[in-house]
C-alpha cells in the first residue's frame, strides 16, 4: 500500500487541538524529547522573530549564504501555494516523500496527545533539518517568540529581531511594550542579537531583556546604519562600510531589512561579495511581487498587476510608501483580509493613493473579513468601493475601465497565497 499523501497527514493533524493557536512550549518540548531531541543536532541556528520584515530578511541571509557556496534550511511560515515552502531542506523545498515520512512520524510519537497544528509541524521541520547535513539553519518565528514552537533552540548562534509593532492583539497583548515582550523572549544569555528599527517603547524593552541576560546587541542607528542614496544603498558599521545595490525587493523598507541582514551577516563571517549577491538575488514571494504570468495577467494584458502579503498598519504604511516611489499611474486596489485584523490601520496609508477599491472574501478561510465589511471599511476610509466575487472578475472590471491599469491585490498573505495558487 502506497504511503499516505501529506496533504492527508496535515488534515490529521488539524483535529489535534481545539485552538489553531495556543501559546505555550510544554507540548512541543514533550514531542521533541520522544524524537530524540533533534533541536539539539541541528546546523547553528539563526533564529528571527519580529512582526515585520523577518521573512524578507531570512530571505536575504539565506540567498547571502548560499552565494557563499554554504548549505541552508530555512524554516518560514505561512506558506502560500504549497506546505512544502515551509520547509526549505539544504537548499530546496523539502521533497512530498520526506514531508510525508516526517510528518508521520511526529503523528506516531505524539501518540495523539493534543498539540497545535504549527507546534507538530515545527517538530517534522526540526527533526528533518537534523538528519540532512548544512552549514547553516534559519529558523523564523512563527507568532510572537517567548513561547512560540520555534523557541527551542537552547543557544543559538545569532538572534535577529525586526520591526516591532502592533498585530496578534489577542495572543501578544495590547500594548507595544507588551507585544515586544513576547519577540524578545527569543534572546539567549551570552547570544548576540541583530536588532533592526524599533519604537522607543519596544527598544527599551530589548535592551532590558538583553542587559538582564548578558546578550550582545547590534541595534540599528546604534551599532549599525543603512540609507538610500543615489539609487544605491550605503551601510556602515565598526568594520567599515558598503556601498551596495539596492536590495531585489522593492520599498525602503527593504533596506533597513537589507540592513539587518547584512548585520547579521557580517557578525556570521559572510564576505562583501557574497553579501551584495543576497540582496540582490533574495526572492520573497507576495512581497510587493510584480505578477507576469498566468490567468490575471491574461485578464489584464496591458495593466500592471502587483501582489502583496502585508496586513497590518505598519505593513500598509511601508506598501503605501513603495507604491508612491513608483511612476506615477492611478492605482486600483482589490484588498481582502482576516477579520483579526486591523483593517482601518492598514487602509489608512494607502486610502490617498487609491482610484478605486474592491473589496473580497478570501476563498476558504473562516476568518475571512466578508467583502462587503471590507467595502465598508474602505469607505470609511474615502475610498470610492465596491465588492467582488472574485479577484479575477474584480481585475477583469478594472481593465475593461481603464486597459492600463495598475492592479495591487492585497490585505493578507492567505490572499496571495490563494491568488498565487490559482494563478499559477
Amino acid at each position: 500500500m502506497s504511503a499516505p499523501h501529506s496533504d492527508v497527514i496535515l488534515e490529521r493533524l488539524m483535529s489535534l487541538h481545539p485552538k489553531v493557536i495556543d501559546l505555550t512550549l510544554g507540548r512541543i518540548e514533550r514531542l521533541l524529547a520522544r524524537l530524540g531531541h533533534p533541536e539539539r543536532a541541528l546546523p547553528p541556528v539563526i533564529h528571527l522573530a519580529g512582526t515585520n520584515g523577518k521573512g524578507s530578511t531570512l530571505a536575504m541571509i539565506r540567498a547571502a549564504f548560499e552565494a557563499a557556496g554554504k548549505t541552508v534550511h530555512a524554516y518560514t511560515s505561512p506558506h502560500l501555494a504549497r506546505f512544502h515552502e515551509r520547509i526549505y531542506l539544504a537548499g530546496n523545498p523539502i521533497s512530498e516523500t520526506e514531508l510525508a515520512a516526517t510528518l508521520a512520524e511526529c503523528e506516531a510519537a505524539n501518540a495523539a496527545h493534543p498539540i497545535t497544528y504549527f507546534e507538530i509541524t515545527t517538530a517534522a521541520a526540526l527533526l528533518a533539518f537534523s538528519r540532512v547535513p548544512a552549514d547553516i539553519c534559519l529558523l523564523e518565528v512563527g507568532l510572537g517568540g517567548r513561547l512560540d514552537a520555534t523557541n527551542v533552540i537552547d543557544r543559538p548562534a545569532l538572534c535577529v529581531i525586526s520591526p516591532v509593532s502592533i498585530d496578534h492583539q489577542q495572543y501578544l497583548g495590547e500594548t507595544l511594550h507588551e507585544i515586544a515582550t513576547e519577540k524578545a523572549g527569543i534572546l539567549k544569555r551570552g547570544v548576540t542579537c541583530v536588532v533592526g528599527p524599533q519604537q522607543d517603547d519596544a527598544m527599551e524593552v530589548i535592551e532590558t531583556r538583553a542587559r538582564r541576560l548578558g546578550a550582545p546587541l547590534l541595534a540599528h542607528a546604534q551599532h549599525w546604519h543603512v540609507w538610500e542614496e543615489r539609487a544605491r544603498m550605503v551601510y556602515q558599521d565598526e568594520t567599515g562600510l558598503l556601498d551596495l545595490p539596492l536590495p531585489n525587493l522593492i520599498g525602503a523598507h527593504q533596506v533597513n531589512n537589507a540592513g539587518a541582514a547584512i548585520a547579521a551577516l557580517r557578525h556570521m563571517g559572510i564576505a562583501a561579495e557574497a553579501i551584495e549577491a543576497g540582496i540582490t538575488h533574495a526572492r520573497w514571494p507576495a512581497r510587493l511581487q510584480r505578477l507576469k504570468r498566468g490567468p490575471l495577467v491574461e485578464a489584464a494584458p496591458q495593466g500592471e498587476l502587483w501582489l502583496d502579503g502585508g496586513h497590518n498598519a505598519a505593513a500598509g504604511a511601508a506598501l503605501a510608501e513603495a507604491i508612491g516611489r513608483l511612476p506615477e499611474r492611478p492605482l486600483y486596489m482589490i484588498c481582502g483580509m482576516l477579520r483579526t485584523k486591523d483593517i482601518a490601520g492598514y487602509l489608512a496609508p494607502l486610502a490617498p493613493l487609491v482610484a478605486t477599491f474592491h473589496g473580497v472574501s478570501i476563498p476558504g478561510e473562516d476568518a475571512t473579513l466578508p467583502a462587503q465589511e471590507t467595502v465598508a471599511a474602505a469607505q470609511a476610509a474615502g475610498m470610492q468601493a465596491n465588492p467582488a466575487e472574485t479577484v479575477i472578475s474584480a481585475v477583469r472590471e478594472i481593465s475593461a475601465r481603464d486597459p492600463a491599469a495598475r492592479i495591487l491585490i492585497c490585505g493578507s498573505l492567505y490572499l496571495a497565497g490563494n491568488v498565487l495558487r490559482e494563478n499559477g
